[in-house]
């Protein structure tokens, strides 16, 4: 029986053998599920949207039953519920850091409706970082040093040898602007009803909204950032660096220019 030979079905392995499609298939199925694991916020996404659920609730009650400054009970509500997550959080393993980062937000978030003594300024910062997201994300895409890149590269132990293969900076940097849409959106949402002062309306706009977002763009950032890879790229967990020594240091020389 002979064996099939041409482009399409070489036994040896080289270019255009069946063996290099699947090694390619491999590494688009291995590239959509480590860009998934390094992404998949959702969970911290739902998390952060605890303290939030608190503040509404507890406003509203407050509100309804005639209580002292609704809006600081609401914002000790959301203290503690931002604590209870912390703790919850630590437990499962996340790091102390990014928990910090996490019980931070919400405090500030609070202290500002303290001060103010208006419910909806409890959402101010998030749309303020939101507005500045969107555009570090933006000017990093510009300049050549793309988040998503950054992101994905430091989990990965690659450090910033990605951007020395001009595929993969081409392809964050595609794939970042994904991140950027959802900032702009979260804004496009939550801007007009902050300046109605619809309280309940972005509670409920934080909880729906946000954590699907999140889960969107990790789920289109894969797309975005392959459309820029060679069928024949090695993946993400592969950057292919110019130089007789791949594995070497990880010494950034000048980005080539896709």
């Amino acid at each position: 029986m002979s064996t099939p030979e041409g482009p399409a079905g070489r036994p040896d392995g080289g270019p255009g053998s069946d063996t290099e499609h699947e090694g390619g298939r491999d590494a688009r199925r291995e590239g959509a599920e480590s860009l998934r694991a390094i992404l998949g916020g959702r969970g911290g996404a739902i998390d952060a949207s605890v303290p939030v659920v608190a503040f509404v609730l507890v406003w509203l009650l407050a509100g309804a039953l005639g209580w002292w400054s609704p809006v600081g009970v609401a914002a000790a509500a959301a203290i503690l519920a931002g604590i209870a997550v912390a703790v919850v959080r630590l437990v499962r393993g996340t790091r102390p850091r990014a928990v910090l980062f996490g019980l931070l937000g919400v405090a500030v978030a609070a202290i500002v409706a303290l001060y103010t003594g208006r419910a909806e300024d409890f959402f101010l910062v998030q749309i303020l970082s939101n507005v500045a997201s969107a555009l570090a994300w933006a000017v990093s895409i510009v300049v050549r040093w793309p988040l998503l890149g950054l992101v994905v590269g430091t989990a990965l132990g690659q450090k910033t040898r990605w951007r020395r293969d001009p595929d993969l900076l081409r392809g964050y940097q595609r794939a970042s602007w994904v991140w950027v849409a959802q900032y702009v959106v979260r804004v496009a949402v939550f801007l007009p009803l902050y300046q109605a002062e619809w309280v309940f309306a972005l509670g409920a706009a934080r909880v729906a909204f946000s954590p699907a977002l999140v889960a969107l763009s990790v789920v289109l950032s894969w797309p975005a950032l392959r459309s820029a890879l060679p069928p024949d790229h090695p993946g993400i967990r592969h950057p292919r660096v110019p130089g007789p020594d791949p594995g070497g240091p990880t010494v950034d020389g000048p980005p080539t220019d896709g």
